[in-house]
């Protein structure tokens, strides 16, 4: 299976892609947001840019553990994203994902000005790689390869 891996923010929206075969995510690219169903069609078309067969969503939860607004906002999105492109739609904890994107980028060198163009994607790569290792450990505690 071939997953989208998605950062959604408030201004932007990161993406990465990865399979469940290798269990490696892979930046993409990050989308500006316009709202609405440009945003959803944008969505869509690097879905099927990706081969995507499912997509996973950060959700940002609170360091508790619960959802917040920003967690509900994602959640709706991800509903209509559901809704609209027919793919079925996962949610993996985001909580340290930009934190540990930046950092990463930091160790790296890389300039402010490209950290900000690359921080979405990379984070999004964070998140999707997160839920295969989640998705393999769990095979794996079952028996399956």
């Amino acid at each position: 299976m071939r997953y989208l891996g998605l950062d959604v923010g408030s201004k932007t929206i990161g993406l990465a892609v990865g399979d469940a075969d290798s269990a490696v995510a892979t930046p993409l690219s990050t989308l500006e947001r316009h709202g609405g169903a440009r945003d959803i069609e944008a969505v869509r078309t690097a879905a099927a840019e990706a081969g995507a067969d499912a997509l996973v969503l950060g959700l940002p939860l609170t360091m508790e553990g619960s959802e917040g607004l920003m967690a509900r906002r994602v959640r709706r999105f991800g509903d209509a994203l559901a809704a609209a492109l027919e793919l079925p739609v996962h949610y993996a904890d985001e909580r340290f994902s930009t934190v540990a994107a930046e950092r990463a980028l930091l160790e790296a060198d890389v300039s402010r000005a490209r950290r900000k163009q690359v921080v979405d994607h990379v984070a999004a790569t964070l998140i999707l790689q997160t839920f295969l290792d989640a998705a393999r450990a769990a095979a794996a505690a079952r028996g399956q390869p």
